[in-house]
C-alpha cells in the first residue's frame, strides 16, 4: 500500500475498545468473515433495488465501524447506512460506489493483519 494511500483499519482503536490482542484477534476474525459474504449480498441487494436488505447489512457494519475503522470510514458507513433507510435507489448506489472500494480495502487490510498473525 503507498503511503498515500488511507488505511481504513485500525487495530490502536480496537485494543483501546476491547482491551487485549488476543480479543481483537478473535473480533477480527469475525469482521474478515462478515465482510467477505456480506459485501457481495449488499452489492447484490443493491442491484435489486432492496434498500431494507442493504440496510440490514449496513447496519452491521455500523456496529462494527468505531471498533476497528478509521474515523473518515467510520462517518461514511455511518452516512451511507443512513440514506440506505429511505428511498433514494439512486443516491444510495452513488453513496455506496463510493463507499464500496474503502470497505473492499479494508477487508484486504484484515486479511493481512490475520495473516501476519498476532
Amino acid at each position: 500500500m503507498s503511503s498515500a494511500q488511507m488505511y481504513c483499519l485500525s487495530i490502536e482503536q480496537a485494543m483501546e475498545f476491547i482491551g487485549d490482542r488476543q480479543g481483537v484477534q478473535g473480533l477480527l476474525v469475525t469482521l474478515e468473515e462478515s465482510l467477505a459474504k456480506d459485501l457481495p449480498d449488499i452489492q447484490r441487494r443493491l442491484e435489486a433495488g432492496d434498500l431494507p436488505g442493504m440496510n440490514r447489512l449496513l447496519h452491521q457494519f455500523k456496529g462494527f465501524a468505531p471498533v476497528f475503522c478509521v474515523p473518515s470510514l467510520v462517518d461514511e458507513i455511518v452516512r451511507v447506512e443512513g440514506l440506505s433507510k429511505g428511498t433514494d435507489l439512486a443516491g444510495v448506489r452513488e453513496a455506496y460506489a463510493a463507499l464500496a472500494p474503502r470497505l473492499h480495502q479494508l477487508l484486504e487490510e484484515v486479511r493481512s493483519h490475520l495473516a501476519d498473525g498476532p
